[in-house]
């Protein structure tokens, strides 16, 4: 069997024309659905990039691999402790591609520079070859696409192989070469990208509000300054013509990968093997672009950064069919073990969705339940027509600690109803206390890394942020957000709370002498 894994870093399902997209960005994957499975209600169950692949490789969710997070101990995956032997987990069957590998007889090949770019190594286990592109996930697609063809050179006609590939011009700043020029230039914006949706959106703070659309690590705090390399990319939006700069940025990325989407395919097509092999369009997250007031990025829970694609095309199965059920990524390994008809592992989390392919049948769950660590502490679910989300560390955002939405009505999480719906709030953290007791049960664990990231001061990507973004905002008129933000983020200001104490202490102190 030849199997062909396209991870298209950042994209979302909502901006596929096979998704119901308006605008013209993915022809050549529309193509690959016609053929094939998609999958519409489909979930990293962790995000963002880090430990999405790590769950999905690992066949676990991040509540139970360890890895939820960006930086500090939630960073790396748990060790596997006493149980382990010569041989790891991960290198005898417990990954995804090692299990490809030793199971399945594979040929397993990856072009990647994500373990280098995250110091995530483990994501290597059980690939025969790897192929970095050197760039730290900053290549655009020109880079990826000749080592790719290369090697279905010297192998694709060989019968059984497994070549996964990243693509990243969909993520972050947005950086399709110029020579490509703008295909949506004279486009429509999506209905939804309006002056109304721009003025409230100017109400939102935080990291990727339209205020902010950078980070800036260095100095640690969230800056609308972009640099000059990114034209495509602009670092604040203040007009309607700013919000067409974002959204155009983000489809022409996708358009441009979506092009060699169309290369790739081609290419197997004059090698002969196209009817022959299975290919598999996903992503690790996908992209908010307005939910939740956060533009062109991947920092929350929700469904604009956990909902992804899921495309597969898999010869002598369903075809041109479309699934409604709910599934994690993490459930694509047992789905695998089942098609090649071999025994999965049992430290996996995931359920097989290969009657889908094969019969077309629901294989859906009831609820699923999503994570995000790195740039909020979150965790959501997903059931019916419902997302209900708890929120532990905010990210500056100011979000309120439990957020519910209807995504049949709204599915751009604009209205928050939580208050108008608390049945339906209680029956989402039954499902979520439910999902994370079971959990944490059958892996022997006594310690959430959610809570582990809190205890360390918070998500990567805000921890130590507050003090010079709150410089930022008394500088931009913005006070009034900024004393929201103390109050519900006092750690970042331990000096002030140093002083709180002792001023408390002395008055106490003094009462014993009056």
């Amino acid at each position: 069997m030849k199997v062909l894994f396209l991870d298209l870093d950042s994209v979302s399902p909502r901006h596929l024309g096979c998704y119901g997209y308006e605008r013209d960005t993915s022809p050549n994957i529309d193509q690959i659905a016609e053929r094939g499975v998609q999958f519409n209600n489909y979930y990293t169950s962790d995000a963002p990039c880090a430990p999405s692949r790590t769950a999905l490789m690992s066949g676990q969710f991040g509540l139970r691999n360890g890895l939820v997070n960006h930086g500090g101990t939630a960073g790396d995956m748990r060790h596997q402790g006493e149980s382990r032997n010569l041989f790891s987990d991960l290198s005898v069957g417990g990954s995804l591609p090692s299990f490809l590998q030793l199971g399945a007889r594979l040929n397993t090949a990856l072009i990647s520079p994500f373990p280098q770019r995250h110091g995530t190594y483990n994501f290597y286990a059980g690939f025969n070859e790897i192929f970095n592109t050197g760039g730290f996930g900053m290549e655009s697609a020109e880079q990826v696409t000749p080592v790719a063809k290369d090697w279905l050179d010297k192998n694709g006609k060989d019968d059984d192989w497994f070549l996964y590939i990243n693509y990243w011009d969909a993520h972050t700043p947005y950086r399709a070469p110029e020579s490509f020029g703008n295909p949506f230039e004279n486009t429509e914006l999506p209905s939804w990208a309006n002056e109304e949706t721009l003025e409230k959106h100017q109400q939102a703070v935080g990291p990727h509000s339209v205020h902010e659309l950078e980070i800036d690590h260095n100095n640690m705090t969230y800056t609308n300054e972009m640099s000059d390399k990114f034209p495509r990319s602009p670092g604040e939006i203040k007009t309607m013509a700013d919000l067409r700069k974002m959204i155009d940025g983000y489809d022409t990325g996708i358009r441009y990968v979506d092009e060699h989407v169309g290369m790739l395919v081609d290419h197997l097509e004059q090698l002969g093997v196209l009817e022959d092999t299975v290919i598999i369009i996903s992503a690790d997250h996908g992209e908010n672009m307005g939910q939740l007031g956060i533009y062109g990025e991947h920092a929350t829970a929700d469904d604009g950064t956990c909902r992804i694609p899921m495309i597969i095309k898999w010869p002598g199965m369903q075809e041109g069919i479309v699934d409604e059920g709910l599934h994690y990524h993490l459930d694509l390994p047992l789905t695998l073990a089942e098609m090649f008809d071999l025994p999965a592992s049992p430290n996996w989390d995931g359920r097989s969705f290969a009657d889908s392919l094969k019969t077309g049948a629901d294989t859906g769950r009831d609820y699923l339940v999503i994570s995000q660590c790195a740039h909020v502490a979150q965790r959501s679910v997903r059931f019916g027509d419902w997302l209900y989300m708890k929120t532990y560390h905010d990210g500056y955002h100011l979000f309120d600690d439990e957020m519910l939405f209807n995504l049949k009505d709204d599915p751009r999480e604009e209205n928050n109803v939580a208050e108008a719906h608390r049945e339906v709030c209680m029956e989402g953290a039954y499902y979520l206390n439910q999902w994370r007791d079971t959990t944490m049960i059958r892996a022997g664990l006594d310690v959430d890394p959610l809570w582990t990231v809190m205890k360390e001061g918070g998500p990567f990507h805000a921890k130590g942020f507050l003090k010079n973004y709150g410089q930022r905002l008394v500088e931009t008129g913005r006070e009034e957000q900024f004393e929201k933000l103390k109050a519900k983020h006092p750690q970042e200001f331990p000096e002030e709370r140093r002083d709180e104490k002792g001023e408390f202490t002395r008055k106490m102190m003094s009462s014993l002498f009056e």
